[in-house]
């Protein structure tokens, strides 16, 4: 896969050569030279990667032009860090000049040694190329013996499988043959989306086998997509299986028709019959693009059943429909357990000895069924003891990477891997730097992949917002799974499958792009790029060569190294360093060394216990990323708006009380001059401190996307709202008055920012501002101390995107009432501390979307609310620190799936559930509650 690399450097060197040749006297023409010979060895690398395990020569060539790659990218950053940054930052003393004049000449030879050594390289490398024939093979060079990919393709192995060595699959199969057979007329598609290995092949199989549905459709075909793909020879096969089918003669001449002709074959066929067409492993849009119009849409009840990995491919292919998908989840403990002992001990019982081990080893499967087939396979063949087993758990990675029997779990897990553009791969390599059943917060890891350059620039798109259809596009290809999602429908975490993992940490290491150090004696690369340590013992080599590395992560290192010099966090000469991520490292004191790292583009203290930044931070002049989330910093020195190239400014922590379940904010001093930040995307949250000046500052800031402040007062409203009207691309506002009673006056934004989708409103509001009710894009509202009147709601209730309210003291009255039609895509609603509060009335229509309603604090509600019945798909009902008696009010008809009471006793929060269960085990011992709650 040394195309990642590759590619990566040819943009990086074409940019390169637009921008930054001013000083390079004669060097550009071999860094043009480089860059042709890596263009010409770009798709010699794309064959050479997939074959190329198999002959050490070849390989030892892909790993040399990855290496010219990287030490290439090296010397680049040494250009501008030796020369660009001294000539363009030098002090205006003739003395520093005269200086800096002798250190750039020197620097500049040295750069250009380096690229001369590199030209040399690669004009070796590139006269040593190897050239294959159309099948892959080597007819020269260095691969001069025939390379034969060891891995064949078993997927088909899935069409095989009996029913009888299925597990799990009954409840899914039975909901795809009613799909199938009932319904409309009109032609019907059905996606079965899912990760690789996790069984879609085996259930399409098992449904198109099915009696019912054999008897249902007159004709029956099963194609299964190749790739690469090749349509004529597709539809070709299509035109055999049909004319089979009803055992006529396949028409003259389908060998030479183009892909037109083929396509009116087949749907004049199909015009006439009622057809049932499986397309198995469909991974791209173009794929079924290429298919549809030759479907026939006859009025006959028709059906296409398709499986996919891609998730857009399964909606697109239904949209023109009420066609079906089907989300294969991976299979329960239960069913993972019986499959596991079935094809591990041959339909016996697990030895009670082996049970806690092989329950150990099945986690790490997660339901998917392949990956249990191959790892019980695998166990099946050892030695039945518990160290044998233990010692399977510990290695599990290098078990993949060198057990035969587990090649074609691997290459089926990397199917999708290998179809990833170049920039999608780096991406996906990139979470292997995170620790097993880590959730990896979206913008983390957006923000990382920008810093590392991997996200391209797109016109009328930020970096951030390409950055996000990379995660989609790996979401919608089922390589990454969804962790967390915030209250409106947004991504907020994700994560990898366990063994997924496992493999690309292999190529990762193999193609020298990351390396993860878990033990104490770990190792790595001489010239590692990429480094995470993911635990305390296993702490950075201070005599590690760190000259190439490019970003450097530490996961759970506290209290062993407490006592450590806070350098030992940070290694030795690492002067390329771009990304350094420290979160919840046990330091105190910003390291002094950081302030040297002037490449750095992502700095990451969040969670430590810092307490000051200092002034020399004006150094890191590319720094894009500054996160002090959770830290003890409140004051920033003004020589962060040095910082020009500033994107995310994150400065606040939460601070939580014993009893309460609610936390205060905190942000940081306000910055006089903030305006000029003008690449600010997120500035969260900054104490404006009754500065007008400072106010109108913030309107200079039109790259905004989040803006948090704190400390607002009511004269401060007028200001705030004209820079408010020049922030258009504003997407989340959050502003905290200065004390509880203190009003946020915003009733003169008259032209409020039509994007913004988040508005959270800290403080008293004599009256709703008026704007708000017209902001269409509106998803998440917070009301925090409004006190406004009781009817003031009813102006938000047509919200056409509202899914998500929180409403704390935000009215006051002893009713709440909530009308028939309002409210229509509201999903959560939020009601604490209503102190008048006696009664909520839940009309029929009001809320018809509403999944789950929390009611807190409100000590004078007297009984559930009226009307709740009418909340038919309300699937929680959640009381946190209520009287007992509301309680007791929630009628036994009320079908609400998940009903739970929440109390401080002894000291701590206990949760009851309806089912009569407390949280922490015990149970209920009131007994009007174990009435109900039982």
């Amino acid at each position: 896969m040394a195309e990642i690399a590759v590619s990566f450097l040819l943009e990086k060197l074409t940019t390169f050569l637009q921008n930054e040749v001013e000083l390079l006297q004669g060097i550009p023409e071999d860094l043009q030279y480089i860059k042709d010979e890596l263009q010409s060895l770009k798709a010699v690398l794309r064959v050479a990667d997939s074959v190329g395990e198999s002959n050490q020569e070849l390989k030892v060539w892909v790993q040399q032009v990855r290496e010219i790659a990287y030490d290439t990218e090296d010397t680049l950053d040494e250009y501008k860090l030796d020369v660009v940054n001294d000539h363009r930052h030098g002090l205006d003393a003739f003395l520093h000049q005269v200086c800096c004049f002798t250190k750039n000449l020197k620097a500049q030879h040295r750069i250009a040694s380096k690229i001369n050594g590199i030209k040399s390289r690669i004009s070796n490398v590139s006269a040593r190329r190897p050239n294959f024939d159309n099948n892959g093979t080597s007819e020269q060079g260095p691969s001069s013996i025939a390379t034969v990919n060891p891995w064949i393709d078993r997927r088909g192995d899935a069409l095989l499988l009996d029913s009888v060595d299925l597990v799990g699959i009954d409840n899914s199969k039975e909901q795809l043959v009613q799909w199938l057979v009932e319904g409309n007329s009109g032609r019907k598609v059905v996606s079965v989306v899912g990760m690789g290995g996790s069984g879609k092949t085996t259930l399409a199989k098992q449904v198109y086998d099915n009696t019912k549905v054999k008897k249902h459709f007159a004709v029956h075909v099963w194609i299964t997509i190749s790739h690469p793909f090749k349509i004529e020879e597709l539809l070709r096969n299509m035109v055999r299986q049909l004319f089979d089918s009803i055992r006529k003669p396949v028409p003259q001449g389908v060998d030479d028709m183009d892909s037109f002709l083929l396509k009116m074959i087949i749907k004049g066929f199909l015009q006439q019959r009622r057809y049932l067409i499986v397309l198995d492993d469909v991974w791209h849009m173009n794929e079924w693009e290429m298919l549809d119009h030759a479907l026939a849409n006859n009025g006959r009840g028709s059906c296409v059943l398709l499986t996919t990995r891609n998730s857009e491919v399964a909606s697109t292919s239904c949209i023109e429909s009420e066609d079906k998908i089907f989300n294969l989840e991976p299979l329960s403990p239960d069913e993972s357990w019986t499959l596991f002992c079935k094809k591990c001990f041959q339909k016996n019982s697990c030895p009670a000895e082996l049970e806690r081990h092989s329950r150990r080893i099945l986690d790490k499967c997660e339901g998917l069924p392949l990956a249990i087939v191959a790892i019980s396979g695998v166990l099946a063949t050892k030695r039945r003891t518990v160290a044998e087993w233990e010692t399977v758990y510990r290695s599990l990675g290098a078990e993949i990477e060198d057990n035969s029997r587990l090649i074609n779990f691997k290459e089926v897990l990397l199917l999708s891997f290998n179809d990833l553009p170049y920039h999608l791969k780096s991406c996906f390599l990139y979470l292997s730097l995170f620790p097993g059943n880590h959730l990896i917060e979206n913008m983390r890891l957006i923000r990382l992949w920008i810093a590392e350059g991997f996200v391209e620039a797109k016109e009328g798109k930020t970096q951030e917002e390409v950055a996000e259809d990379y995660l989609n596009e790996l979401l919608n290809r089922s390589m990454i799974q969804i962790a967390g999602m915030t209250n409106d429908g947004r991504v907020k975490a994700c994560r990898i499958h366990d063994l997924l993992r496992e493999i690309i940490i292999s190529n990762a290491r193999d193609q020298n792009f990351v390396a993860v150090a878990k033990e104490q004696n770990a190792t790595w690369p001489e010239k590692v790029r990429r480094l995470a340590i993911h635990n305390a013992l296993a702490n950075a080599q201070r005599n590690m060569n760190a000259s190439h590395l490019r970003s450097f992560f530490a996961f759970d290192t506290g209290d062993p190294l407490s006592s450590s010099p806070t350098d030992t966090l940070i290694p030795n000469s690492c002067r390329l360093l771009k990304v350094l991520d420290l979160r919840a490292a046990p330091i105190e004191n910003f390291p002094e060394e950081i302030s040297n790292l002037r490449l750095l583009r992502y700095l990451s203290l969040r969670d430590t216990k810092i307490t000051t930044i200092p002034s020399s931070i004006k150094k890191l002049q590319d720094l894009e990323t500054l996160d002090l989330k959770h830290s003890q910093v409140s004051e920033l020195p003004v020589e962060i708006l040095k910082l020009r190239k500033l994107h995310h400014l994150l400065v606040y922590r939460y601070e939580f009380t014993s009893y309460s379940r609610f936390h205060s904010k905190y942000g940081f001093q306000a910055l006089s001059g903030i305006g000029a930040l003008q690449s600010l995307q997120k500035l969260c949250f900054m104490d404006v401190n009754h500065d007008n000046a400072l106010i109108m500052e913030l309107g200079k800031l039109v790259q905004l996307r989040r803006l948090g402040i704190t400390n607002m007062r009511k004269e401060d409203g007028k200001i705030l709202c004209s820079s408010i009207e020049k922030l258009i691309n504003l997407h989340a506002l959050s502003i905290v008055s200065s004390v509880k009673e203190e009003v946020i006056d915003l009733q003169c934004l008259s032209s409020p920012p039509q994007l913004l989708q988040r508005l959270y409103l800290y403080g008293r509001l004599e009256k709703l501002p008026e704007w708000i009710p017209c902001l269409e894009s509106l998803a998440v509202i917070y009301l925090k101390w409004s006190r406004l009147p009781n009817d003031a709601l009813e102006s938000l209730q047509n919200l056409p995107n509202l899914v998500h309210l929180e409403l704390l003291q935000a009215v006051e009255g002893d009713t709440l009432r909530f009308k028939a039609g309002g409210f229509k895509e509201l999903k959560l609603l939020g009601i604490d501390k209503f102190e008048g509060l006696r009664c909520i009335q839940v009309e029929d229509g009001a809320m018809p979307c509403l999944e789950k309603l929390s009611i807190q604090r409100c000590k004078l509600l007297e009984r559930v609310p009226l009307g709740i019945q009418h909340l038919t798909k309300l699937k929680v009902l959640e009381f946190f620190d209520m009287p007992e008696e509301l309680i007791m009010t929630l009628g036994p008809d009320a079908n609400i799936p998940e009903v739970y009471y929440t109390y401080w006793r002894n000291g701590e929060w206990e949760v009851y559930s309806l089912e009569g269960s407390a949280e922490n085990g015990r149970s209920i011992s009131t007994e009007s509650l174990q009435s109900r709650f039982k």
